[in-house]
């Protein structure tokens, strides 16, 4: 056990002291060095108890930190690879996870009141044929802290590991059943906080003294023992030099850099306390957990952008990483680079013999960072912030030298897809790639890599904490634009499908944009292939979560506030809005599965389609202004911040005391 594991669990041990002291009242420590010793003690026994802490990544594996660097190529030279199909390696992967979803999602299914219909039963006479078995994934969408809080909310919920969240009726579970996550922008945060820390847990996070601290702006830095004028002007200058190191090694930077090295203070838990600039997005795909099939696959998504434009159109091209590439399905690109290789000078698909192989560009703050480009108006902003006058001249110089025409852009120099297919795209003639914010688009929740129909999803749980009304509450453009988009069948759509969707006065005139709804329960009403999908719109359960996207400081209380209201955004406050909705969650988990199969689901489902499918009814007059308010106490809602299981702990403290005495 580390340093940080005991400064965390002993932490842990002194809150569960403080919560219920009388549990050791019988040890009668009537010392300060007793109770020093039954805390580390308590301390220790954590280790072993339910529960995952934040530990720095094992694979800080970029060749020289953040500045990219020449290395040997392997024996088969990484080129681009058309998209056609799936990467061998994804196929490979799927080969594992997808066995190694079937345990969790019999258990998930048992627990939902599915009345006479036996889940397990049912996987266990389709295990042998995955394609029968439920294919299912999580999109999160983007919106800044906010996404990332309401997101973390619905993760917590979905997540086995979280205490209580496998009771009955309960959601947990639906995570490890899961073979994607996607998400971008905030949604793209929280992703990077839960993969790069050993796809940790949220209450974990919450707990972290590293991480998810937002007290202090991301413009300050972190709050380091309150000398902030100091250590804000450390801060600037550590991402000022770190930035400096991969323009001088050759590579062309922009505010990106900054931002995401920003990014990575806050989400990324290096031993090193520096935001880990030598941990690479690439290396989620060789942690052991990974590769095992332990968890899903994390996907981030970004749009390109081309040279000189300015907005972002339906037709953009949309761009994914994922831990063995970046590139893009769609017809305007086609092909996939290795992510690890990025920085590579790549000539129509191929890496020439004469340049050398780059390892180091992918660092997984500047991917991150990439997906959120929105925010990099904010590094203009200085002067509203704290920051030393001095500092701020100095920056301000840096910043300025970048550029104020592109301040949305992460650039991806050399360009990976340049002259690839001897394509005539204005991207393809440029040895700069511009990659902007995944959401610009007003593709805001991340599906697009979802509806692939190579990847066979069957229902996609789709998070949106979007601001799209007047007060910052979501409206399902996000999924509107989607649909649109799918409808381009000589464009951009390349095949993908979509359900129908209606327009945003339906969606506010019926209230489809506060409560869970699902769109494509009847699969015959498509031309091709389309997943469920359930649309579950951030509302104001227990908190109004409805925060400016741009608001960059959070208490730790609203942080928390905001997280429980997401959980109960998905849980529909545990059930209490609903008694039938954990019902609901499973007959959407298993609806194209048993159509293929040719499976009678049980009578609840009837209910819920009833309930939840959106059945073409449209109501397009204009609706008022949308305020809602609390939906439902606090006392009646989800999980608690994320203490470890209290049982769990004390039992092994129990252990380790009678084995000491």
């Amino acid at each position: 056990m580390n340093g940080l594991s005991v400064s965390l669990y002993y932490s842990t041990a002194t809150s569960i002291w403080n919560v219920s002291p009388g549990l050791f009242s019988f040890l009668q420590p009537s010392s300060v060095t007793m109770k020093a010793v039954v805390l580390l003690t308590l301390a220790a026994s954590l280790v072993n108890a339910a529960v995952i802490t934040v530990t720095p990544r094992a694979l800080p594996n970029a060749p020289d930190q953040y500045k990219p660097a020449n290395v040997s190529c392997p024996a088969t030279r990484p080129k681009i690879r058309n998209a056609v199909s799936l990467s061998p390696n994804e196929k490979d992967w799927l080969q594992v996870r997808r066995n190694e979803t079937l345990s969790p999602m019999k258990d998930l299914l048992g627990r939902l009141n599915l009345s006479s219909f036996d889940a397990a039963a049912y996987i266990d006479r389709h295990q042998n044929n995955a394609s029968n078995i439920p294919n299912v994934a999580i999109a999160v969408s983007g919106g800044g802290y906010r996404a990332l809080t309401n997101g973390a909310g619905a993760l917590k919920a979905f997540d086995s590991r979280t205490v209580n969240s496998t009771a009955r009726g309960q959601l947990g579970g639906l995570l490890q059943s899961a073979t994607y996550v996607a998400g971008l922008s905030g949604g793209g945060w929280l992703l990077g906080s839960v993969y790069i820390n050993n796809f940790t847990t949220i209450g974990a996070l919450q707990t972290s003294d590293q991480l998810w601290q937002f007290k202090n702006s991301i413009l300050q830095g972190p709050d380091v023992k309150h000398f902030q004028l100091l250590n804000t002007a450390a801060y600037w200058k550590d991402l000022a030099d770190t930035v400096k190191s991969k323009k001088q090694a050759g590579y062309r930077t922009s505010l990106t850099d900054y931002w995401g090295r920003a990014l990575s203070y806050q989400f990324i838990n290096a031993t090193t306390h520096n935001g880990g600039p030598s941990y690479t997005w690439s290396s989620i795909a060789l942690t052991d957990d990974f590769q095992k099939g332990k968890m899903p696959m994390p996907i981030i998504v970004a749009d390109g952008r081309n040279p000189g434009e300015i907005v972002i159109g339906s037709n953009s091209t949309v761009y994914e990483f994922n831990p063995w590439e970046f590139g893009s399905f769609d017809p305007s690109v086609f092909g996939f680079a290795p992510v690890e290789y990025l920085g590579s000078r790549f000539d129509n698909g191929q890496l020439p013999s004469s340049e050398s192989c780059v390892r180091g560009f992918d660092n997984a703050g500047f991917v991150m960072g990439t997906s959120s480009s929105l925010f990099n108006q904010f590094l203009l902003r200085l002067n509203g912030t704290d920051i030393p006058n001095v500092l701020k001249e100095g920056l301000a110089d840096i910043l300025t030298t970048l550029g104020k025409n592109a301040d949305d852009i992460a650039i991806y120099s050399p360009n990976p897809f340049y002259r690839y297919r001897n394509s005539t795209a204005a991207y393809s003639a440029t040895r700069d790639l511009d990659v902007v914010d995944g959401g610009e688009d007003g593709q805001n929740v991340p599906l697009h890599p979802l509806i692939q129909p190579m990847r066979s999803v069957d229902v996609i749980f789709a998070v949106d904490s979007s601001a799209d009304t007047q007060y910052s509450w979501p409206n399902g453009s996000s999924l509107i634009y989607t649909y649109a988009r799918s409808l381009n069948t000589t464009g951009q759509a390349n095949g993908t499908a979509f359900p129908a969707v209606p327009d945003v006065n339906t969606f506010l005139n019926l209230g489809l944009n506060k409560r869970p709804t699902f769109f494509g329960c009847n699969s015959s009403n498509t031309s091709s292939p389309t997943p469920l999908v359930v649309y579950l719109p951030n509302a104001p359960y227990t908190a109004s979560s409805n925060t400016s996207t741009f608001q960059l400081s959070y208490q730790n209380q609203q942080r928390d506030d905001i997280i429980l209201n997401g959980y109960n955004v998905v849980t529909r406050g545990n059930a209490s809005v609903d008694i039938d909705w954990p019902s609901c969650v499973g007959c959407a988990i298993l609806q194209r599965s048993t159509e293929r199969t040719k499976t009678q689901l049980p009578e609840i489902c009837t209910t819920c389609f009833r309930n939840y499918c959106w059945d073409g009814t449209t109501n397009t007059t204009q609706p008022g202004p949308y305020e809602p308010t609390l939906m439902m106490s606090s006392s009646t809602s989800g999980a608690s911040k994320g203490q470890p299981n209290l049982t769990a702990a004390v039992m092994a403290f129990g252990v380790l005391l009678v084995m000491a005495i």
